[in-house]
């Protein structure tokens, strides 16, 4: 190295200038992580576990209160629907305790927790642990919630049933929206021994109630031993998109059939965990190899960048199965990589 470019970097970087940062977003990020009195940052192994660390707020369900709030985080610790291993009710309580994941997205330049008003507000408080279609009306209540105050709902399952409860909720409001589905199963079969709300289900009794738009929805990732089951994909307008087809189609061919398959409309983002090959997430119930790697997912979504996003959903993390907690630290990095996407569409200059 040249002694005058180390000279200049002594200067810039080094003695009383060397907890500066020049770069004004990355200061701007700093200000908002960094205390500027102590220049301390929160520890994240300390503390009350929350989703994404953001700030607990405790919810009188009685009398819901989500006033100032941009987007609620919420547990939905449901199971009932599983067709083969349960245990994702215990998957909110796993993303809780993982730690480092953000603040700060990289790739999209956002720090969401700082750059919005997020809270964890907490589970549904479900009424029985045992009823599936009550558990269904009870997420629907909350989220409708939510919702009734302009305030976007993050949820946390729990299995892949939970999302019927909230498109009623969202398509009362919204209307039919489009979806980005990212997941190994269509999940739009028919009933399963007498019942229609399993996780198998959701999407085709979504459309079928007029809370989802088939014709602008996608399927990503679709593989294993059920396509059998999918018709209703194929027949009411789903683009599906297989797992075997991603490395002709491209990472960019692939974000661009989802930005077109949804166009402008309001759209829900829903991810379950077991789109990812068993390699990076074991801890689900129904494992297919031959899925998305972590950094295929993270493209996918944040190619989604300014699309008219208005709730989603991870789902289907049972870290019983998940012994060096891979899935759950997973599962929270793609809960921040929806967030920081609801982050670019709030900031003003983007």
């Amino acid at each position: 190295m040249a002694d005058d470019h180390l000279q200049a970097l002594r200067a810039r970087f080094g003695g009383d200038a060397e907890s500066v940062i020049h770069d004004p977003h990355f200061a701007a990020v700093a200000g908002r992580v960094i205390d500027r009195t102590t220049g301390k940052r929160i520890a994240p192994y300390a503390g009350f576990p929350t989703l994404l660390d953001a700030p607990a707020r405790v919810i009188d369900w009685s009398a819901p209160d989500f006033g100032g709030l941009d987007v609620a985080l919420l547990g939905m610790p449901m199971d009932l629907g599983i067709t083969n291993r349960n245990g994702c009710r215990f998957g909110p309580r796993a993303l809780r305790g993982i730690e480092r994941v953000g603040p700060y997205n990289h790739a999209l330049k956002v720090a969401p927790v700082f750059e919005m008003a997020v809270a964890d507000v907490g589970d549904v408080p479900f009424r029985s642990r045992y009823d599936l279609s009550g558990s269904h009306d009870d997420i629907e209540r909350a989220v409708a919630a939510i919702i009734g105050q302009n305030v976007i709902p993050l949820s946390v399952g729990g299995d892949h049933s939970i999302s019927l409860p909230i498109l009623r909720a969202i398509g009362a409001k919204h209307g039919p929206v489009a979806m980005v589905h990212i997941d190994a199963h269509c999940d739009t079969s028919g009933p399963f021994e007498g019942c229609r709300f399993h996780h198998g289900g959701p999407f085709r009794q979504a459309v079928l109630e007029g809370a989802l738009d088939p014709r602008h929805t996608i399927q990503i990732g679709i593989r294993g031993s059920s396509e059998f089951l999918w018709e209703f994909s194929y027949a009411s307008g789903m683009t599906v998109i297989h797992a075997e087809e991603i490395g002709r189609i491209g990472l960019d061919g692939i974000v661009e059939a989802a930005r077109v398959a949804v166009g402008d409309r309001p759209v829900y983002v829903s991810f379950d965990i077991d789109s990812l090959d068993p390699a990076f997430a074991p801890g689900t119930g129904t494992p297919e190899i031959g899925g998305l790697t972590t950094r295929e997912a993270q493209t996918i979504l944040r190619g989604l960048a300014g699309l008219p996003i208005i709730g989603g959903d991870v789902v289907e993390v049972a870290p019983q199965y998940d012994a060096t907690t891979n899935t759950a630290h997973a599962g929270a990095q793609i809960l921040f990589e929806i967030l920081s996407l609801l982050a670019v569409n709030a900031s003003p200059s983007r």
